[in-house]
């Protein structure tokens, strides 16, 4: 009888690992039948690819409603019961109704979409980790914390759970001086914005022992903040501020569970969220590519977990590491979100869209010109850029093709073609503009530079920038007035002012423009200072001397 239980219970195992082994081979067909590949950000489709895969997915969505546009796309509802294929199913609908939106927006309004990520794999990580998440870290970078914020993101965290906050964890803040982070501070408080001054590189410094190099960067982070809203926080500080953050969600969540908002969303264990308190708390960690979420997560640990490179996208999955019994990290991968307000180029010198499948190298170069100070470059670089001419505005940027040609000139970065390698050197120089070498930083919306005027490393402030276009429009008025003539108008302009007492005033702005024209022959620079010579000013003597038509007329009579 024994030897009987003992073989059922070994044909039972069997069986329960074979039946596993065949649910794995399901799962693995299905999925590849889905074509499922390595996980890859996808922000830029054609046309035709873009009516292919919506093709392919309408055949199996025969009823597709069309909700109220929407910039960020909502997690489709679900439960425990669903099965794998109708999750999918639900989550491709919803995904192929927020792209059409998106199409209708931009046809229907005229309005300009950024390139935004088009992979529905890369959307799930994100709403995987907003599920598991108790707070949600929005990752930012300090050097400008609106252009990486997307608020859309904080309301639908809302929407999940009632009690679920965003902390802003701005991270690079080493490169503020501290006017600039007070100044940011009280943006933040008046907006209600939950926030902390982070910076990963000196906290993974701090870890090994070392000294970061930059002489600058050690200057803005050795400045001390006794303000709490304004120092940088260290490793043990922050570790301990997102797991009380933490903690107080879940402790207004166990209060408040009867009212949440979110009970049709469901959690993977299939119960409410808010319904059971988990034993530890979990903070998820979210944003655009390339702004430190995994410098960060590698800094919270202690040690190198995730994979940190410059090249946007390097986290491909979404990964849980226990730092304590009491706390959880949750790290996502980078999700570039749609927006209206920036352009292809910001986001390419930002760091948000891989620098090496750009293509207009030269717009992306402006945007840095238009940031840091021509003396800031020409200090970094050691180079001598080309200085605007007299008739253009003195204190605009510099040219994308002066910045490039110089650097090359410097570097010796030639193409094969004998021309400056444009393409080499603006990489080089979008890099150095993203890890801080070039130093820039922008400031509150309605606030000035007036405490930090003199501060290294200050960018072009905004309101510069707003007074350096109106001084080009002036100079491109200037230059329309003034722009050198062919010679026989400006013979005709000096016969007019000949006869009309004017050549004192014409001759004014002939002077100011003969520098400038090299191609002229020598010869035809004539010294004329004898026609200003009347006291009166008025140029009649001038006009006496050479009215010819009175000449002409003696000569006749005399004649006669």
């Amino acid at each position: 009888m024994g030897k009987n239980e003992k073989t059922g219970l070994g044909r039972a195992l069997v069986k329960h690992h074979n039946s596993m082994i065949q649910q794995s081979k399901e799962k693995g067909m299905f999925y590849k039948s889905q074509h499922k590949k390595v996980l890859e950000s996808v922000t830029e489709v054609s046309d035709i690819d873009a009516v292919i895969e919506q093709a392919e997915e309408a055949e199996q969505l025969f009823s597709v409603q069309h909700p109220t546009p929407n910039l960020l796309i909502n997690l489709p509802p679900w439960n425990a019961g669903m099965s794998v294929e109708e999750l999918d199913a639900n989550e491709k609908q919803a995904f192929l109704v927020w792209r059409r939106s998106l199409a209708r927006l931009e046809e229907n309004e005229k309005l300009v979409l950024t390139p935004f990520e088009k992979n529905l794999d890369i959307w799930r990580q994100l709403w995987r980790v907003l599920e598991r998440s108790d707070l949600l870290v929005m990752v930012v970078d300090a050097r400008d914390p609106l252009f990486y914020r997307c608020p859309d993101l904080e309301a639908y965290a809302r929407e999940i759970d009632e009690h679920k906050r965003t902390l802003l964890l701005v991270n690079k803040a080493d490169l503020l001086p501290v006017s600039i982070r007070e100044k940011w501070a009280k943006f933040f408080r008046l907006n209600k914005i939950l926030f902390v001054f982070w910076s990963a590189k000196a906290a993974s410094a701090a870890l090994e022992g070392k000294m970061l190099t930059d002489p600058w960067k050690t200057q803005n982070s050795m400045q001390k903040s006794d303000d709490p809203d304004t120092k940088i926080y260290g490793r043990d500080e922050l570790l301990a501020r997102l797991q009380a953050e933490a903690e107080e969600i879940v402790k207004m969540r166990k209060l408040g569970s009867g009212t949440s908002k979110a009970s049709n969303i469901r959690s993977p264990s299939g119960n409410a969220e808010g319904t059971s308190a988990p034993k530890n708390v979990m903070v998820g960690f979210v944003g655009y590519p390339n702004v430190g979420k995994s410098s960060t997560i590698n800094a919270l640990v202690g040690q190198k977990r995730t994979g940190v490179t410059s090249t946007p996208g390097k986290t491909k999955h979404f990964q849980t590491l226990i730092i304590s019994d009491e706390l959880t990290l949750c790290d996502c991968p980078g999700l570039v979100f749609p927006s209206f307000s920036s352009s292809r180029y910001e986001m390419i010198a930002s760091g948000v869209l891989p620098i090496h499948r750009m293509t207009e190298h030269r717009e992306a170069v402006q945007v840095v010109a238009n940031r840091v100070q021509r003396h800031i470059i020409e200090d970094v670089y050691k180079i001598n850029l080309p200085k605007p001419k007299p008739y253009e505005s003195q204190s605009r940027p510099p040219q994308a093709s002066e910045f490039l040609r110089a650097y090359c000139a410097s570097r010796g970065y030639v193409a094969s073609s004998g021309l400056p390698d444009e393409t080499r050197a603006a990489r080089q120089i979008l890099k150095d503009y993203i890890d801080g070498k070039l130093p820039h930083y922008e400031l509150p919306p309605g606030m000035s530079d007036e405490s930090g005027a003199e501060d290294d490393g200050k960018p072009i402030l905004p309101e510069v920038q707003n007074s350096d276009a109106s001084d080009v429009d002036d100079s491109l008025e200037s230059t329309s007035e003034t722009a050198p003539l062919p010679d026989h108008v400006l013979d005709d302009l000096s016969s007019f002012d000949l006869a009309n007492g004017l050549a004192s005033k014409k001759e004014t702005v002939k002077k100011s423009k003969a520098s400038h024209k090299q191609h002229k022959k020598p010869q035809r620079k004539k010294d004329r200072s004898w026609r200003v010579g009347n006291d009166d000013d008025d140029g009649m003597p001038v006009v006496r001397v050479f009215q010819k038509p009175v000449n002409s007329g003696t000569l006749k009579v005399s004649n006669a």
